[in-house]
């Protein structure tokens, strides 16, 4: 087996979409079997959810250690900022997984 390559491990820690089939594409029959292979995967975003956060937690508690110790406001945006971006990507991934466990398949 071929071994990945860093940064394609990397998209998968962070992105999900290699993890899912495209439910909007094929006829009724293939697009209820991809919404069903996409159902049984929803735990996993909760997964991605967490390795955001986290990061998020990261960026703001580095943001907050540039603050104190530097006094420079300017600089500690550089890790504010990434840190607040994480907040509509889990708003985003908790939108996805609420859909695929209370929304009806493709009809």
């Amino acid at each position: 087996m071929r071994e990945l390559l860093f940064r394609t491990l990397l998209y998968r820690y962070f992105f999900f979409d290699w993890l899912y089939k495209d439910a909007s594409s094929g006829n009724l029959l293939e697009r209820s079997a991809a919404w069903r292979f996409n159902q049984r995967h929803a735990h996993w975003l909760l997964t991605y959810m967490r390795r955001w956060f986290w990061c998020g937690i990261f960026f703001f508690a580095m943001g907050g250690a540039v603050e104190q110790m530097l006094s420079a406001p300017g600089l500690s945006a550089i890790f504010y900022v990434p840190g607040v971006l994480i907040v509509p990507v889990n708003v985003v991934i908790g939108v996805l997984w609420v859909g695929l466990k209370t929304l009806p398949g493709p009809l």
